[in-house]
C-alpha cells in the first residue's frame, strides 16, 4: 500500500505539491493525469523517492521493490560519454564504442575508453539467458539485443528503458508518459504489454493522458495547480474536450521581430538525392531522394526506426555520413566547404531531448539566447541588441514571467515554447521541429501547434514537421513526406 498524508513537495522556492492525501491499495493500478505543471511527474518521483516531502508523510514499499521509468532520455547520459554536441548522437564511431541492449540489460557496461577489455572485471550476469529473452519478448525488442544503444529509434530506447525496469522483478512499475515517441503499432503493443504486467501482479502506476489510460487501470487522480482535483474509477470521467486555442499573437512584437533579416536567398532547402545511411551492413536510410523548396510546410511521419531522426541528422549537419552522400542544403552540395555552424545558422531546431543538453539551472532568458550562437547555453556577454531580439520573442511567445526561472523549474510545455523561442531567435529560415509536442497535454498540444501555425505563416518559414500523432500537425502544413524502414513510402 501507498499513502500519502498531507504532503506538500518544493522544487526551489516553488511548491509543485500541495496538501495531498491519497491511498492507493494493493491490487489497485492507477492513472495519474492532469495539465502540463499540474504536478504530475512530481507524484511520481515523490513515490519513487526520488524527491521528498517538505511536509508531511509518505508510506511505500521498500526502495528496491519500486521501478520507475522517466519521462525523458536521461538514461541515454547514463550509458553514454558525456556530450557535448547533439550530432555525437549519430557519430559512427560513438556507435562502435556505445553498448549494446543486451550489455545494458545484463549490467555489463565497460567503462568508455577500455582498450583492453580482458583488464575490467564484469559483474556477474544477473538474469539468465530464458528470463532476458521472456522480457525482451515482452516489449518486442528481441531482434535489438544485439544493437548499440545509440543506434535506436527514441521508441526502441523507451521499450528497452522498460524491459529493464520488467526484469527487476519489482512490486510497483512507475511509468512516466511512456507513450510518447511511440508509434501507433508501438503504443498498442504497450498496453498489451502493461495488462499483462497488471495480471502478473506487479502494481502499475502511470502519468499519462485520458486519451492513453490502459484497461488494466482501475483508478484515476486527476491533478490541478499541484492539487488533488478528482479521484475516480471511471475513466470515462476524464474525457478530453476538444477545442480551439484561440491563440492571438502580438501585433505589435510580430512587427518588431519581421524586422530581424533571415537569409532566404534559396530556392531549396533541401535536396536529397538517393540518400543512404548505414550502420552495421544495415541501411537506416536507404536511397532517399526528397526536395523541400523554400517556403514548403511538410509533415515527415513513419513508425519508430523509420529513419527519419536521421534524416534529421543529415539535415543539421550532425551525421558524418553526410559528406558521402549526394545532397544540398540551401542550395549549397554537402561538403564543399560550409561549417556544421553555417548550416545550423539558418535552422531552428526543436526536439523533445533538447533541453538535456542544458544544465538545470540555466536560467530561460539565457536557453532562448544561445539560439542566436547555436549553443547549449549562454558563454558571452550579450550586446544591447541581442538581448532585445531576446526579450522580443521572450514577448512574442508570452513566456517573458519565465525569464529568469531556471530550465528545470519549467513545466514541459513551457520547456517547449522555451526551446520554440530559442529555435526562432536568430530568425531561421528553415525549421526542423523533431516531435515538438512529445509530453505535452491536450490542451498546450493545442496551442503549441496552433502557435506554431501562426508563426510559421506570419513569419514565412520553411516547416518539416516529425510527428506520430495527425492532430499535432499544423494547419499550414500541406505536404507529406512518410518512410519505412529507411524508405519512402510516399511522396
Amino acid at each position: 500500500m501507498i499513502t500519502f498524508d498531507e504532503v506538500n513537495i518544493q522544487k526551489g522556492d516553488r511548491t509543485v505539491l500541495s496538501t495531498i492525501n491519497w491511498q492507493a491499495q494493493n491490487g489497485e493500478n492507477w492513472a495519474i493525469i492532469g495539465g502540463n505543471g499540474s504536478g504530475k511527474s512530481t507524484f511520481l518521483e515523490a513515490i519513487a523517492g526520488k524527491i521528498f516531502p517538505t511536509k508531511g508523510r509518505i508510506s511505500k514499499p521498500n526502495y528496491d521493490e519500486i521501478a520507475f521509468v522517466a519521462k525523458d532520455y536521461s538514461f541515454n547520459r547514463i550509458v553514454q560519454a558525456a556530450t557535448q554536441y547533439y550530432q555525437q548522437r549519430f557519430n559512427s564511431q560513438d556507435a562502435e564504442i556505445s553498448p549494446t541492449v543486451r550489455e545494458i540489460l545484463q549490467n555489463q557496461i565497460k567503462p568508455i575508453g577500455t582498450v583492453d577489455e580482458k583488464s575490467v572485471d564484469l559483474p556477474p550476469l544477473p538474469y539468465t539467458e530464458n528470463e532476458l529473452i521472456e522480457a525482451a519478448n515482452l516489449l518486442k525488442i528481441t531482434h535489438l539485443l544485439e544493437r548499440k544503444i545509440v543506434t535506436l529509434s527514441n521508441g526502441e530506447t523507451r521499450r528497452t528503458l522498460i524491459t529493464l525496469s520488467l526484469l527487476r522483478k519489482p512490486k510497483v512499475l512507475l511509468l512516466d508518459n511512456p507513450f510518447v515517441g511511440l508509434d501507433i503499432e508501438s503504443r498498442a503493443t504497450l498496453h498489451q504489454v502493461l495488462n499483462q504486467v497488471a495480471v502478473s501482479g506487479i502494481q502499475i502506476i502511470i502519468v499519462t493522458t485520458p486519451k492513453e489510460i490502459p484497461s488494466c487501470i482501475t483508478n484515476v487522480i486527476e491533478l490541478q495547480n499541484g492539487k488533488i482535483k478528482k479521484i475516480s474509477t471511471q475513466i470515462s470521467d476524464f474525457q478530453q474536450v476538444i477545442h480551439n486555442s484561440g491563440i492571438k499573437i502580438d501585433a505589435e512584437i510580430l512587427a518588431l521581430v519581421k524586422k530581424i533579416p533571415a537569409k532566404n536567398d534559396f530556392k531549396y532547402a533541401l535536396n536529397m538525392r538517393n540518400v543512404t545511411v548505414t550502420y552495421k551492413g544495415v541501411n537506416v536510410v536507404d536511397g532517399v531522394s526528397w526536395q523541400v523548396k523554400r517556403g514548403e510546410k511538410w509533415a515527415l511521419m513513419g513508425p519508430n526506426g523509420s529513419g527519419k531522426s536521421t534524416i534529421l541528422s543529415l539535415i543539421t549537419g550532425d551525421n558524418p555520413q553526410g559528406y558521402q552522400n549526394d545532397y544540398d542544403l540551401f542550395d549549397c552540395k554537402r561538403g564543399s566547404g560550409e561549417s556544421i555552424w553555417d548550416i545550423k545558422h539558418r535552422i531552428g531546431f526543436v526536439s523533445p531531448e533538447l533541453h538535456l543538453y542544458f544544465t538545470r539551472q540555466t536560467e530561460v532568458w539565457k536557453a532562448v539566447a544561445s539560439g542566436l550562437f547555436d549553443s547549449a547555453g549562454l558563454f558571452k556577454k550579450l550586446t544591447d541588441e541581442e538581448r532585445a531580439i531576446t526579450d522580443s520573442y521572450l514577448k512574442l511567445l508570452n513566456i517573458s514571467h519565465l525569464s529568469e526561472r531556471k530550465i528545470y523549474q519549467l513545466s514541459t510545455g513551457e520547456q517547449r515554447q522555451v526551446f520554440l523561442a530559442r529555435a526562432l531567435v536568430k530568425n531561421p529560415p528553415l525549421l526542423l521541429l523533431d516531435e515538438p509536442c512529445q509530453g505535452l497535454d491536450y490542451e498546450h498540444m493545442i496551442y503549441f501547434r496552433d502557435l506554431v501555425n501562426e508563426l510559421v505563416l506570419e513569419l514565412n518559414k520553411t516547416l518539416i514537421y516529425v510527428t506520430h500523432y495527425e492532430e499535432e500537425i499544423p494547419a499550414c502544413v500541406d505536404k507529406r513526406l512518410s518512410l519505412s524502414k529507411g524508405k519512402v513510402i510516399n511522396n
